[in-house]
């Protein structure tokens, strides 16, 4: 049992590391994105579409990733700045749903919709292979940019500038 946990640890700490230094961006040929209904954090089903018309950024996460901790300011402002033409939303990949995520965004002061991840999104998506991975969708629908770990504010800021 000890090693299991020794084990699982040692997976997650890769896996952090990982998601840290797999940095990348990837420009898609303008592809509709597919559209998904999760929950959200109050119980509410939210679907993609909910949003069209607006730049949405769409961003696969957990509570427990530090790059994507590290993100969370950068949205928190990017929503306040764009409210208008952006939305921000946050598909939580946790394993502990409500009893990991609620407090945590409540703890960080998210002020945009988060809605529990489950396989079908992440397969819609490609299959999510590290955390964070966030994609920019254009007011048209279009999946615009995919970013694979952590990403700087200024360059989600140039994307909004670019597809509102």
């Amino acid at each position: 049992m000890k090693k299991n946990k020794i084990i699982a640890s040692a997976a997650a700490v890769i896996f952090v590391i990982f998601g840290i230094f797999m940095i990348g961006t990837t420009s898609v040929s303008a592809q509709e994105a597919p559209d998904f209904t999760l929950t959200d954090l109050e119980g509410n089903e939210v679907s993609l579409s909910d949003f069209r018309g607006k730049v949405i950024i769409v961003d696969f996460w957990a509570t427990w990733c530090g790059p994507c901790k590290m993100e969370i300011p950068s949205f928190i402002k990017l929503q306040d700045d764009y409210a208008d033409d952006v939305v921000i939303l946050g598909v939580s990949l946790d394993q502990g749903g409500p009893q990991a995520v609620v407090p945590f965004a409540r703890k960080m002061s998210i002020n945009y919709p988060i809605v529990y991840g489950d396989g079908s999104v992440v397969q819609a998506y490609g299959g999510i292979r590290g955390i964070p991975t966030t994609f920019v969708i254009d007011k048209k629908f279009n999946i615009q940019r995919k970013y694979v770990g952590y990403t700087d504010h200024k360059v989600f800021e140039k994307d909004i500038l670019a597809f509102r």
